[in-house]
């Protein structure tokens, strides 16, 4: 991923309508020049669905299963506040997506530009959205139509550089924060050594990596 120009891409991907819709917005940014870190494609998911098939790791249950969830939380933590430079919220759906509402803010806190794409008028309050979402964009507003993503991003980055300046926070992130990226760091840099072993790689071997990782980390401590 190139710095400076990588976009995290989050929203709903629970439905083939959704997961559709949120790959499409991924291609029109990479066309577009853009980096995309989209994580149903490029994070822990599409191992955790191989995990799930795999009847040696449906034996250890529960240890895996948290090995999971903290692996997913860390590289999710690392990927907004270091490896991606701007997050794309799909806001569309009946109330937008908790998940991504989350990583929202965690980018926005970050100091990361937040540009949101919503078409669904549905969760309209007296026709406005909620204003502790909208406001994670700088300035209330969201994009309607997806040509105009990519600019709208290149603007947000834009916006953002005028506050490189001011530190908000003088010790930089959080102890917690900063560990659980840490963490990230190392999850995202496992995944990748994975994907370059090809269809001959080891899910289990993978997952055993990822235990050892997360329980040798600061991060893996708290969660013990």
């Amino acid at each position: 991923m190139s710095p400076g120009n990588t976009v995290y891409v989050s929203g709903p991907a629970c439905s083939p309508e959704e997961a559709e819709s949120m790959a499409a917005i991924a291609t029109l940014l990479e066309r577009s020049g853009f980096d995309v870190y989209l994580p149903p494609r490029d994070g822990i998911e599409p191992f955790a669905s191989t995990f799930s098939r795999n009847d040696d790791i449906q034996e250890q249950g529960q240890h895996h299963a948290s090995t999971l969830e903290i692996a997913g939380f860390a590289l999710d933590i690392y990927q907004l506040v270091e490896g991606c430079d701007c997050l794309l919220f799909n806001m569309n759906g009946r109330v937008p997506d908790p998940g991504s509402a989350f990583r929202a803010a965690v980018a926005f806190t970050a100091g990361k530009p937040v540009v949101l794409f919503k078409r669904d008028h549905r969760t309209k309050l007296s026709g406005n959205d909620n204003a502790m979402i909208s406001g994670l964009s700088y300035d209330f507003s969201t994009v309607n139509e997806p040509e105009a993503i990519p600019g709208e991003i290149v603007d947000a980055m834009r916006k953002a550089q005028r506050f490189e300046t001011v530190s908000c926070r003088p010790g930089g992130l959080p102890p917690f924060v900063s560990i659980a990226s840490a963490l990230g760091q190392e999850v995202w840099k496992s995944l990748q050594r994975f994907k370059e072993q090809g269809p001959d790689s080891s899910p289990m071997k993978l997952l055993g990596e990822l235990a050892s990782i997360c329980e040798a980390s600061a991060a893996g401590r708290f969660y013990s």
